[in-house]
């Protein structure tokens, strides 16, 4: 029983966050509900959905629906009961054409502005509701401001204190896995300066890492919310996103330098010191991931370091006995641009050392490797 009892706890442990956000947004609902009814509201549905929405799974990302959420509420209610009460209308053709006149207008201002989607539904229900019930217009916009004002209050008051989860952790955890998947593409890049890349291993590489970066972009805009909102004492994100960004476009040109292989003589000679580049920066990536996960200072850089003064002594090498002066002139280029490329991903790799330091939670911890 004990062992069944493990094994069906195992994956619930590693989905801890969804497992939270579902906690929460039971409990948004349902008090919502017991709200809503306590309140004798017209419509408690309305609550119960708001509250849905508004609970995300983040504290940041929570704010940011709520606001949404009830600018676009506010204003549709308002839109709604204006048209409703100051254009006169009756029988079905008036109310297919106050329809009209409702839904054009919000939905073309929420096509320019997607935070205010909630516009358009709002209008719609104000416009509706008091036809089936017969209810005043103003008063069906005001029952209806009344139950999403519930609702959101109800979804951030769980979202602050039922289980809660901070964008700045998630921020961890989101760049951990983007500097692991780099550090992945990296070896298939390099690997690809010996054997070649086609197009759509290139882009299968490429196009992982870019949805990865557009997540933690979001991720970071997130918890730059909670930092406004003094809900968070994290360091600021932007150095943090900024350098994984550029790790992002070194990979890119690596990618371009990687469509062809490299001439045989070429890779008679680079093929090693490129090899222990490859291992010496994916093993740096890695660290560097693991410990913005646990909160520890920085990795040692200096294998990176060392493996890149190898390698450029190589391609010295190379030059200083001409064998890079008979190369076509496109395949000298991307010879040339791998070299720049690396030289500007080690300074990126430096950034990181310091902005991982920046999100070490333990103090004292000392930083390896001595400066350039």
């Amino acid at each position: 029983m004990i062992a069944l009892v493990k094994r069906l706890s195992a994956p619930l442990r590693s989905r801890k966050v969804q497992l939270a956000l579902a906690v929460r947004v039971t409990v948004a609902a349902f008090s919502a509900l017991v709200v809503a009814l306590a309140l004798h509201l017209m419509l408690p549905l309305w609550a119960v959905l708001t509250a849905l929405i508004v609970t995300q799974m983040s504290v940041g990302r929570s704010l940011k629906a709520t606001r949404d959420y009830l600018f676009g509420t506010v204003g549709g209610a308002i839109y709604g009961a204006a048209i409703t009460v100051l254009i006169p209308h009756s029988g079905e053709a008036g109310l297919l054409a106050l329809l009209v006149l409702a839904i054009a207008p919000l939905a073309f201002i929420a096509a320019i502005n997607p935070s205010l989607n909630a516009a358009t539904v709002t209008a719609v229900i104000v416009l509706l509701v008091p036809t089936m019930n017969h209810a005043d217009p103003v008063a069906s916009a005001i029952d209806r401001v009344l139950e999403v004002m519930v609702g959101a209050v109800c979804g951030l008051l769980a979202s602050f204190f039922v289980l809660p989860s901070r964008a700045h952790s998630q921020l961890r955890a989101s760049a951990a896995r983007t500097l692991e998947l780099i550090a992945a593409a990296l070896a298939e890049l390099l690997a690809g300066l010996t054997r070649g890349l086609d197009n759509d291993a290139l882009h299968r590489i490429q196009d992982g890492i870019g949805a990865a970066v557009t997540g933690l972009n979001a991720t970071g805009a997130e918890a730059e919310r909670e930092r406004a909102a003094h809900l968070s004492s994290g360091p600021d994100t932007g150095p943090l996103l900024r350098t994984v960004l550029r790790l992002r476009h070194d990979l890119v040109m690596i990618g371009r330098a990687a469509v062809m292989p490299l001439p045989a003589e070429l890779q008679v000679r680079l093929d090693a010191p490129l090899a222990r580049v490859s291992e010496a920066v994916a093993t740096y990536l890695r660290a560097a991931a693991g410990a913005l996960r646990s909160g520890v200072g920085a990795p040692a850089i200096w294998p990176v370091r060392t493996a890149l003064q190898a390698y450029a002594a190589e391609v010295a090498a190379l030059r200083s006995e001409g064998l890079t002066r008979g190369l076509p002139g496109e395949v000298a280029e991307r010879f040339f641009a791998l070299g720049f490329v690396l030289e500007q991903m080690r300074q990126n790799l430096r950034d990181l050392e310091r902005v991982v330091s920046e999100w070490a939670e333990t103090t004292g911890v000392a930083k390896v490797g001595a400066e350039d």
